[in-house]
């Protein structure tokens, strides 16, 4: 004799915990859309602002995924932003609050750019930058030392700045 098992009424706990769960991917999804509106805002004055520092980019994607290798060895790198010309592609890393660890994965996903560029024989120098609402100095120092660009909102908070000092040198792939 088989027995099926009775389903069970929901208990208060398990109520409370489903609650949890949904805050909690209602605020993932908020944060996610925040961060794409905030591409979407830092993508309006971008290509002037590297413009006026001498790097004129004329080609601007938002949201875009880099493949490379098959099946269970693909990667994939994803940018919030990619500047590109003749000469030079940009990945641009879009965070509310950046950190350190946003600056090594965007590095990681650089490399992997720098990879799917190279298969296909296009030999241009790829760069990072970060952008940010708001950036810890620490944060700052970490990006420029790894040779990344460093995009943060203006103090009226109405527009963007590239803020490197006169000596950067940024490092390509």
């Amino acid at each position: 004799m088989t027995t099926t098992a009775q389903p069970r009424e929901p208990e208060m706990g398990d109520l409370r915990m489903e609650e949890e769960i949904d805050r909690d991917d209602r605020k993932r999804n908020w944060l996610d859309e925040f961060e794409e509106f905030e591409a979407y805002d830092v993508s309006r004055d971008i290509i002037q602002k590297f413009a006026a520092i001498g790097l004129r980019f004329f080609d601007l994607s938002l949201g875009r995924q880099i493949f490379v290798g098959e099946g269970s060895e693909q990667k994939i790198a994803e940018f919030d932003l990619v500047l590109e010309n003749r000469d030079a592609i940009l990945g641009v890393e879009v965070e509310v609050k950046p950190s350190k660890e946003h600056v090594r994965s965007l590095v990681r996903r650089l490399e992997i750019f720098r990879l799917n560029k190279d298969k296909r024989g296009d030999k241009r120098k790829i760069y990072g930058a970060i952008a940010g609402a708001t950036i810890s100095r620490s944060v700052k120092a970490y990006a420029l030392k790894t040779g990344f660009y460093v995009i943060v909102q203006t103090e009226d908070k109405d527009t963007i700045k590239i803020d490197i000092p006169k000596d950067f040198v940024p490092k390509s792939w």
